[in-house]
């Protein structure tokens, strides 16, 4: 995929924006989801301004953005890093979709956050696991 405002949030030029990954088994009858997006292999990525964001990952899973991460912050797994999925660290299942946001380089916090723009991602595998997982911008 070659989508350029993807490519500038993983490059940390977009941090007040979502990304929202959601396979097409997660897309409403009605493809209206798709129609903000752009088309990926199994699904569609959406990338767009926070709040907007929260709003359509609502639309598109029926739970609420920051509860779902509350909930994926308590379990650490492997989020690809292009955010097109992830692999369930209970079952070793694809994500069903994924919810990230990036968070400026934070020298004061310390630790990764230290060290550049930081990418928090949530999935949640087709069983209802949810996880989770950070890296620094430009790490592979």
């Amino acid at each position: 995929m070659t989508d350029a405002t993807l490519d500038a949030f993983l490059a940390g030029d977009r941090l007040d924006h979502v990304v929202l990954f959601l396979t097409d088994d997660y897309l409403d009858d009605e493809g209206s989801l798709a129609e903000y997006g752009t088309p990926v292999d199994g699904g569609v990525v959406l990338v767009v301004p926070g709040e907007e964001g929260r709003r359509l990952f609502s639309a598109g899973t029926g739970m609420d953005a920051m509860e779902f991460a509350k909930q994926a912050m308590g379990t650490e797994g492997d989020v690809d890093r292009d955010l097109q999925g992830g692999t369930c660290p209970d079952c070793g299942d694809r994500a069903a979709f994924v919810l990230a946001f990036a968070e400026a380089r934070n020298e004061e916090v310390g630790g990764i956050y230290a060290e550049g723009d930081v990418i928090h991602a949530y999935a949640a595998c087709p069983d209802g696991t949810a996880f989770s997982d950070r890296w620094v911008v430009g790490d592979e």
